[in-house]
């Protein structure tokens, strides 16, 4: 990510506000959406790689 803010100051120079691009500020909802998704599941129990790949293959959504 590269953005670019502008940043809105108060009399004294004290950056109150911050000005994104629509593409920037897209971008950062995403991440955030995908923090709290994380966050979400971070209780659920894992599987190891094999059996998952193994599930996929059982359930026909990637070849043998």
């Amino acid at each position: 990510m590269n953005f670019a803010p502008k940043f809105v100051t108060n009399d004294t120079g004290e950056r109150t506000d911050v000005i994104l691009s629509i593409s920037d500020f897209e971008s950062l909802m995403e991440d955030l959406a995908d923090l709290a998704a994380i966050a979400d599941r971070r209780s659920e129990t894992t599987i190891p790689h094999e059996d998952f790949l193994s599930q996929l293959k059982a359930d026909g959504i990637i070849p043998n």
